[in-house]
């Protein structure tokens, strides 16, 4: 008898299945049927309790809060001047459009499709899960440092509202004999001091009187939490808490005003910058174009550095934030808005830092160089110094770290509830016990040697894991889920196949471009140090472990994910590297991972 079949999806399925409808028999002029359910290998169906963003903006500023943070403030114009002024946005751009704006894309879509975070995305190719758990890690060790920072940047917040500032002059109970008031060369008193010895009121205030640096002898050395800084860390971490508690509902409204504030500080310092005397020798310096540098190695190894670390590619924030959009969100348009977004406030910010760098070199008589070289080690130490108005200076810190702080501790606690169901369920008590583990382990950075604990986690936490993080799951992406499965899937949602440019990205330039950085962050590694101090090879020791503990989640996953698939090693590696979509086709033994056409598709 003929059959018919009608596809109908059941409103609370967790996955697509359809309705057979079987014709059995005409009896008096009456059709009898039986139905029955199939599975459908089809298009997935978001689960329906998956929350989304509450509007469209509260993503993109989530994305860009999270994007922007001190590396494009500060770092990148400090390593445009240092690297050719103008010509240092040759190789940026470059790295940017053949590397960063493509894997940006990828992890926005790989979220948004599969609708899971970091780890859960990776059922499109089992056996390299452990990725996920990589970045989640890595995450987790950024934010017991990170969150310093943020606390670093509210203790000089408070400090800021006095007549006179702390940290510009040497008459304070915490200065040194080599206290110099004067920026550089002679000492107050007119004899010479050992630039070797030389200190400033700023350099002294923050090590002496916030980090109490000189009560330490060392890493092996730290001392009891300073209680002014543990403080500041309380504040923080309530902050996070409440800001992610209830997930992308909450956040969503927080970064109205994180991933906001910073563009009206840098714009209220802009006007201000410019009207100061020498601001318009700053901004030549920065924009002074060298195309000579372009010569040198370490010019272009710096730009790959940036593009991969300011963009925050392989922490697993993209994938979580987008993991919350609509299924048809046009992820597309997202990542050049973003990327595009982050890269004009690369650009931008160094206006108004070198606006600064100039007034301060013509007020001190020394060159812009020496004036950006001793800033750069002191960070907002310097602020006070330029004539700004410091309130807001350090609000533009603290709203450029929460946001940033928001999106590691996202990454943790979706990638996680995720893949735990038990936690999904209980996700007000975990985002706790997760803030509160942060808060425990960051006490160790605000101890009298704290700043040495900083340093060595800053080094080792998200250095080379992370690039290695990144490679793996650009690997995994294009050549084991393949290219042009994962354009189909960028095609159910927003209606359109990527172009072959971004393919060829995907497969090729992307990973080979990523494969350059490892190696050259393996190659040029040199170990920790904080001004003279040389850290102990135990702490070097310990520092590897970090990254080590990380990285090694790839390989122990794969491990334990061959022990426990069933069947011969042919049957072992094809449910491994196959999506779980596709088990059928693999028990039926068609494994297009199998054949040549898979690996060299674009």
């Amino acid at each position: 008898m003929p059959s018919v079949v009608a596809p109908a999806k059941e409103p609370n399925a967790l996955c697509p299945k359809a309705v057979e409808l079987v014709l059995v028999k005409e009896q008096n002029g009456v059709q009898l049927t039986n139905s029955t359910l199939v599975n459908s290998p089809q298009t997935p169906v978001e689960p329906q309790e998956r929350e989304t963003w509450s509007k469209k903006i509260d993503f993109l500023l989530s994305v860009i809060g999270f994007a922007v943070d001190l590396a494009n403030v500060w770092r990148f114009p400090y390593l445009c001047y240092k690297n050719g002024g103008g010509a240092f946005l040759v190789p940026y751009l470059l790295f940017m459009v053949i590397a960063g704006m493509p894997l940006f894309y990828m992890e926005l879509a790989l979220g948004q499709f599969n609708r899971e975070g970091a780890a859960g995305v990776w059922k499109i190719c089992p056996v390299l899960k452990g990725v996920g758990f990589t970045v989640i890690l890595i995450s987790l060790y950024v934010g017991f440092f990170y969150n310093v920072i943020i606390a670093w940047a509210l203790h000089y917040f408070f400090s800021s509202f006095t007549m006179e500032l702390p940290w510009t002059h040497c008459n304070n109970t915490w200065n040194s004999p080599n206290c110099t008031d004067s920026y550089f060369g002679n000492t107050s008193d007119g004899s010479s001091l050992n630039d070797s010895f030389r200190t400033t009121p700023a350099a002294e205030y923050f090590e002496r009187s916030v980090l109490h640096l000189h009560e330490s002898r060392g890493i092996g050395d730290l001392g009891p939490p300073r209680w002014q800084l543990t403080s500041c860390l309380v504040l923080v971490i309530v902050l996070l808490y409440f800001s992610l508690w209830k997930g992308v509902k909450t956040s969503g409204k927080v970064v109205w005003i994180t991933a906001t504030m910073p563009y009206v500080v840098l714009f209220a310092l802009l006007l201000r910058g410019i009207t100061l005397p020498g601001a318009m020798d700053g901004i030549r310096a920065y924009l002074s174009v060298d195309f000579r540098r372009l010569c040198e190695a370490s010019v272009w190894i710096d730009a790959a550095t940036q593009i991969c670390f300011s963009l925050g590619i392989g922490f697993g924030v993209l994938i979580a934030f987008s993991s919350y959009n609509k299924f048809t969100n046009n992820c597309y348009r997202d990542a050049i808005i973003t990327t595009s977004v982050n890269s004009l406030t690369s650009f931008s910010s160094g206006f108004v830092v070198f606006s600064f760098l100039g007034y301060m070199a013509q007020k001190h008589s020394v060159p812009i160089g020496d004036v950006a070289k001793d800033a750069r080690g002191c960070g907002n130490n310097e602020a006070g110094r330029g004539g700004s108005p410091r309130p807001l200076f350090f609000i533009m810190l603290l709203t450029l770290g929460i946001d940033s702080a928001m999106g590691g501790m996202e990454s943790v606690i979706t990638g996680l509830i995720d893949e735990f169901q038990l936690l999904h369920r209980h996700r007000e008590l975990f985002t706790l016990f997760i803030v509160l583990v942060t808060f425990l382990l960051s006490l160790f950075c605000v101890t009298n040697g704290g700043i040495y604990v900083f340093t060595l986690l800053d080094h080792f936490a998200a250095g080379t894991s992370i690039l290695f993080g990144v490679l793996i799951e650009a690997i995994g992406v294009a050549w084991f889920y393949g290219v042009r499965q994962f354009s189909d899937d960028i095609k159910q949602m927003t209606g359109q196949r990527p172009s072959l440019y971004w393919r060829l990205c995907w497969k090729f330039v992307s990973p080979c471009f990523l494969l350059f950085v490892v190696v050259v962050s393996i190659v040029t590694f040199r170990p920790p140090h904080y001004g003279d101090y040389v850290f102990p090879e135990w702490a070097n020791a310990l520092g590897w472990s970090i990254a080590a503990s990380s990285m090694s989640m790839v390989p122990i996953y794969a491990a334990y994910k061959f022990c426990i698939l069933p069947g011969s090693l042919r049957e072992k590696v094809a449910h491994a590297i196959t999506p779980e979509k596709e088990r059928e086709l693999v028990d039926s033994g068609e494994v297009r991972q199998f054949t040549l056409r898979h690996w060299l598709m674009v």
